[in-house]
């Protein structure tokens, strides 16, 4: 387990004269699925690598216990116990569950028994457009209902218009509220209108004690991108030289079949090497991702694709 950032004076010396060279950015992300090439068993293991950095989501407005317990059910087992014997795996399950406040107690009892971690958004998710009394208040309710990571959003105003100490101060109330639980800051970057925006919000995050730096709420147009996470891990490299602390990332939104699992892995290792593998480091904010990785690992077991009624649903 890293050692937990715990943020730092703000410093916009850090971040002031970046500028993103965005063509260059997208040339190096269009590069990466073509660096790797990833077959059979190897393909197999980093998609189970993927599996374990899975926070496994449901964020409907018609959620219900019910619904979270079936989600709950498939993070502790997200693939066939036969194909996973198959394979001499054991005790694979997903990196989280993430659901919203008022699901966070239903979610703890699912997975009594376990060590899945709960992840609950807050902070007035999606739109974040609540005053900041209110936005911590949700934490705290959070916490209260026995959340362990919450998943914050940031106001995109104050991106928007430069003012980069209020959205430090404001990330900073949201990390001293959350306490012991992580806090992964949610940028939404599909709404910050420019690479260099993101990379200056990164820094301002993880400045103010962000566990994580996270792409999307999964409710914008645009979320996770392999440009927008380039420069989100740049950002992560520049504050661990300068800090020696390291900073997970997590992206969400958009990422639905396989292929984006290995990508973005690609990614990661490439920017940041094997340690950011791993769930304390490294998630991925998905629903329906998981069902592709069940075919394609029951390809490499049976030799043939399963149809997507016989996968069990969360």
């Amino acid at each position: 387990m890293p050692r937990r950032n715990p943020g730092t004076d703000f410093r916009p010396d850090w971040f002031a004269r970046i500028a993103v060279n965005t063509p260059a950015a997208e040339r190096r992300a269009a590069s990466l699925p073509a660096r790797r090439s990833l077959k059979r068993e190897w393909q197999a293991a980093w998609l189970l690598n993927a599996v374990r950095c899975i926070d496994l989501t449901t964020l409907s407005g018609d959620d219900t216990p019910d619904r979270v317990a079936r989600l709950c059910a498939k993070a502790r087992r997200p693939l066939e116990a036969d194909h996973l014997a198959a394979m001499g795996i054991e005790g694979l399950t997903t990196g989280a569950v993430c659901v919203y406040p008022t699901m966070v107690a239903a979610a703890k009892a699912a997975l009594g028994g376990t060590r899945i971690p709960v992840a609950s958004v807050a902070t007035g998710f999606p739109a974040g457009l609540m005053p900041l009394d209110l936005r911590l208040a949700e934490i705290r309710h959070a916490l209260d209902q026995g959340a362990d990571e919450i998943d914050i959003v940031i106001s995109r105003a104050h991106v928007l218009q430069g003012d980069w100490s209020a959205l430090y101060d404001e990330l900073r109330a949201m990390r001293e509220t959350c306490g012991p639980a992580l806090m992964k800051a949610i940028l939404a970057t599909g709404e910050l209108k420019t690479l260099t925006n993101v990379a200056r919000a990164s820094h301002v995050a993880m400045q103010a004690g962000a566990d994580f730096i996270k792409t999307s709420t999964g409710k914008e147009p645009v979320n996770a991108t392999l440009p927008v996470s380039l420069v989100m891990l740049r950002a992560i490299r520049d504050y661990r030289d300068r800090t020696g602390f390291a900073v997970g990332f997590k992206p969400a939104g958009g990422l639905r079949t396989a292929r984006d699992a290995l990508n973005w892995q690609v990614l990661m290792a490439e920017e940041l090497g094997r340690d950011w593998l791993r769930p304390d480091l490294f998630r991925i904010g998905a629903s329906s991702l998981l069902a592709d990785i069940e075919r394609q690992i029951s390809h490499y077991v049976t030799g043939r694709y399963a149809a997507l009624h016989r996968l069990a649903a969360g």
